[in-house]
């Protein structure tokens, strides 16, 4: 009997989401399996796995609204725009940034917002990935999309080291949001 149904895997960082897909494939011995969703390979968190018949509601289920959980440190840009990426801008914060600062800017960004996908992201460009192009050095018309932000709320206090700030936040947003951790 072929196993079927749909896991809860706690991806960890390091991974991809087809490197999970590709181990369960292994561990279960089919070649029935997919993932819902896709995340950065420098990113933890629940990814589910279809397997067997529930390979058919995958498509369903991507269609869900997403929660993150992320921290944001104020004073440099990557390449990557996450942080994993070499720093190519620093700026450093000389003064305290309050709590009501932070949760008047988060407010800016809910509702329906345009986005476009960071060159270092899975989304597909003329049948390639966007890091394909970013690695190879190539630049391209990125897509923009509207997502929309339902909340995004501050979690907790403000973190001080020399010249940044950093805080955490809860993000939930529909299908398609990029939120770079």
């Amino acid at each position: 009997m072929q196993p079927s149904g749909i896991l809860a895997l706690h991806k960890p960082r390091g991974m991809t989401s087809h490197d999970c897909v590709a181990r369960i494939r292994r561990l279960y011995q089919t070649k029935k399996v997919g993932h819902t969703g896709t995340l950065d390979p420098e990113v933890d968190g629940v990814l589910p796995i279809c397997i067997g018949k529930a390979t058919k509601v995958a498509e369903y289920m991507s269609d869900f609204d997403k929660t993150y959980v992320g921290e944001v440190t104020i004073g440099y840009s990557t390449t990557t725009e996450d942080a994993h990426g070499e720093v190519v801008n620093q700026k450093l914060v000389d003064r305290e940034i309050t709590e009501n600062e932070i949760r008047k800017q988060l407010k800016e960004f809910t509702g329906e917002i345009k986005q476009t996908p960071p060159y270092y992201s899975a989304v597909k460009v003329n049948g390639k990935r966007l890091y394909e192009y970013a690695r190879a050095g190539i630049e391209v018309i990125r897509p923009t999309r509207q997502v929309k932000i339902y909340s995004l709320d501050f979690l907790g206090d403000v973190y001080t080291e020399p010249g940044l700030r950093s805080f955490t936040f809860q993000a939930t947003c529909s299908k398609g949001t990029y939120i770079r951790l």
